[in-house]
Order: C-alpha cells, then sequence, then structure tokens
C-alpha cells in the first residue's frame, strides 16, 4: 500500500495579492466567428439592416432581365434562354437566381449545378455554399467539387474539355485562392456592434431605461452589513417584485435600516443610438446600398430618393449581373452557342436615364437614323 506524501500537508488558504490594489480596465471583445453559420445567424437572420440590404441586392439583381445573343443580335427562342427562364421543375428563373444571389452575398460564394442529359444541360440547380468543399489538383486549382449533405458526399468532376457541371462564382478575397469574401463577413463588425446596440436597448426598457438605483443599509453599530441570507433575500424580492417592464413606476417600500439612493445615466453614457446608427451606415457601405434606400436618418448624401435608387442600380445591382452574365457564358456559352448579357433597356430603375439619353440622341441632327439605332444599342432596321 502506497502511502500519500501530502496526506499529512494541512491545507493553508491565503491570498498573495490581498494588499494590492486591482485595476480593471475595458476587456477585448467578443466578435462573432467568422464562419458561413454564425454569419448567417447574427446578420441574415438576427440583424434587419444586414437582412434588408441583402434582400434589396438579391431581388432587384433577380428582377434585373437577361437577354440571350447570337451575333450581337438578341433571339426570343434559344434552349439557352429556356433554360434561364425555367431552370427546373420547383423554381422560376427569378426564384433561383435570387438564392444565387443571396448566397454571394451571404457567403461570397455562390454555386449551380447543370444537370446534364448527353452532354447538353437541361436543368439548374443552386447548392448551398457552406456544404460545397473544392478538391484541389496537383497543380493547385480545383480539379472536383465535393457537396457533403446528410451523411453522404456527391463529387463533381471539373471537366478539362467540355462543360463541367458546377458553376463556382465567387466575389474577390485578396488572401484566398479558391474561396470568395461576402460582404456580410467585411460588416461582420458591424453587425455585432448593431446588435449589442439592440440587446443594450433591450436591456434597459426591461429595466425602465435606467438603473434601478442603489440600496444603502444603515445597521445598528456592530451590525453595519447585511448577512448573506439577508443580502440574498433582498436580491431574490427586488428581481420578482420590482424588476421588468411591468412592474416600472411600482413603489419601493423599505426594511427598516434601508435607503434608495437614485441614479441615473449620463447622457454620454446613453448615446449608443448614434453608434447603432453608425453600424447600420456602416453595414450599409458594405453591401454598397445607399443608406436612404434603408430609412437611415442623416444620409445627405443624395438629393432625393430616385438619385439614391439609380445609384444602387449603376454601382451594386448592374455590375453584379453582369459579372453573373458574363460567367454564364464563359459556363454555357461554348456548349449551347450563345452569349448572356444583361437588358439594361428594360430595367425600370434606368428610365430617366434612358430618357434622357434617347433625347439627347433624338436632337442630333447630324446622326443619320441607322447611327441613332446603333447609339442606342437597337438592331438595324430590316432592309435598310
Amino acid at each position: 500500500m502506497r502511502l500519500n506524501p501530502f496526506a499529512a500537508i494541512r491545507e493553508k488558504k491565503a491570498s498573495a495579492a490581498r494588499p494590492m490594489i486591482a485595476l480593471t480596465s475595458t476587456g477585448r471583445p467578443v466578435w462573432t466567428p467568422r464562419d458561413y453559420a454564425s454569419l448567417a445567424r447574427a446578420g441574415f437572420e438576427r440583424n434587419v439592416v444586414a437582412y434588408r440590404c441583402i434582400r434589396l441586392v438579391c431581388e432587384a439583381a433577380a428582377a434585373t432581365p437577361l437577354k440571350v445573343t447570337q451575333g450581337g443580335a438578341a433571339v426570343a427562342d434559344h434552349p439557352l434562354l429556356a433554360l434561364l427562364e425555367h431552370p427546373n421543375a420547383e423554381q422560376s428563373g427569378a426564384e433561383l437566381f435570387e438564392a444565387f444571389y443571396g448566397f454571394l452575398q451571404t457567403a461570397g460564394n455562390a454555386y449551380l449545378e447543370a444537370g446534364l442529359v448527353n452532354g447538353e444541360p437541361r436543368e439548374l440547380y443552386v447548392l448551398r455554399p457552406d456544404r460545397m468543399k473544392a478538391r484541389l489538383g496537383a497543380r493547385g486549382w480545383p480539379e472536383a467539387y465535393e457537396y457533403a449533405v446528410g451523411g453522404r458526399t456527391a463529387v463533381f468532376p471539373v471537366a478539362g474539355d467540355g462543360l463541367s457541371p458546377i458553376l463556382h462564382l465567387k466575389l474577390f478575397h485578396p488572401t484566398n485562392d479558391h474561396y470568395g469574401f461576402s460582404p456580410l463577413e467585411a460588416a461582420g463588425t458591424a453587425v455585432d456592434l448593431h446588435n449589442a446596440a439592440l440587446a443594450w436597448n433591450k436591456a434597459l426598457l426591461d429595466n425602465a431605461a435606467r438603473p434601478s438605483g442603489a440600496l444603502v443599509y444603515k445597521g445598528p453599530e456592530g451590525a453595519e452589513n447585511l448577512t448573506d441570507q439577508q443580502f440574498e433575500r433582498l436580491k431574490a424580492e427586488l428581481a420578482d417584485i420590482y424588476q421588468g417592464p411591468a412592474n416600472a413606476g411600482r413603489p419601493l417600500v423599505l426594511d427598516g435600516g434601508l435607503d434608495w439612493r437614485q441614479m441615473s445615466m449620463s447622457p454620454a453614457d446613453m448615446d449608443f443610438i448614434n453608434a447603432k446608427r453608425e453600424a447600420a451606415r456602416e453595414i450599409a457601405l458594405a453591401f454598397g446600398v445607399p443608406p436612404m434606400l434603408l430609412g437611415i436618418p442623416g444620409d445627405n448624401t443624395y438629393s432625393n430618393y430616385r438619385e439614391a435608387n439609380l445609384a444602387f442600380y449603376r454601382q451594386t445591382v448592374l455590375p453584379l449581373v453582369r459579372k453573373t452574365a458574363a460567367a454564364l457564358t464563359n459556363w454555357l456559352g461554348k456548349t449551347l452557342g450563345a452569349r448572356v448579357e444583361v437588358d439594361a433597356g428594360h430595367v425600370d430603375a434606368l428610365a430617366a436615364e434612358r430618357d434622357a439619353l434617347w433625347a439627347r440622341v433624338s436632337a442630333a441632327g447630324f446622326l443619320t437614323d441607322a447611327e441613332k439605332r446603333a447609339a442606342l444599342g437597337l438592331a438595324p432596321k430590316e432592309g435598310a
């Protein structure tokens, strides 16, 4: 039997730091982890500003019409156009591209799967980016994509010649060669700040928008402090009877020896509203949405709503849709023999700008009708 050499040593508790003064400072902030699920929950599911920004971008981009051209002229009847308008039996083209752009804004990556029949695409499906993983080859570029769901993994090889079944569209990432960087990740700090301000505001409302105050105990000589049992009972009674919005304004009844001292917050402490507004503006900035379109007060960048909406389409929506159209052309155009382009002439938000262009071109008497049509991007008249 082995004896414990420390069994005879009596434990003696003491604090070597008791004579010292503790200096405290502001702790480090705790930011949301930068993974897809955490960003989606904190941003899209819990933050109204980020949610509205993503909805504005993906709905406006999905509603922007696309056209299919051959030889520079638009065609009304083509397999590629039919595929974009009716991608599968469960979704319309607008629904598919709304999900596609939503994933792109949330994750920085969006994936389309082509259902191939005899090497030709017949259906299109959007795949969740958090389930997709690129399998790198010997040269460092993806040789296949793995899609894992429900304990099963589907492998999509990247074809060297012919049509690859997966289109991977990503936003620019300066430190990653294979995955994109999302606006939601760039706005992650502002999202955390905005969510924290809302939580702080909720806590203030639960406590009548002010600290409760301080209870000062004035006991007799020799019993200046409450016992542990008295202290815990007092805290429990205050929490049960006086805390919460339903008990706001209820008079406080004090026992003997207790004195109530009212406390309030300074205007600087209550200035979280301005911090929340600035965080909302930074979120909108990351997504390229003018704050005026979100109803954020204090935005004087644009003189009216129409100018803000025009800037939103010109600087955010149209570049995104053009990038997608170019990717679709590079992906499907060679197989189906056509190009995908943005039909900006049918975007309602650009109507005022389009009317001004038509007026300038119509007033140019030195141009022929054929030159005017070319300047407006119209096809020449038949027989001209």
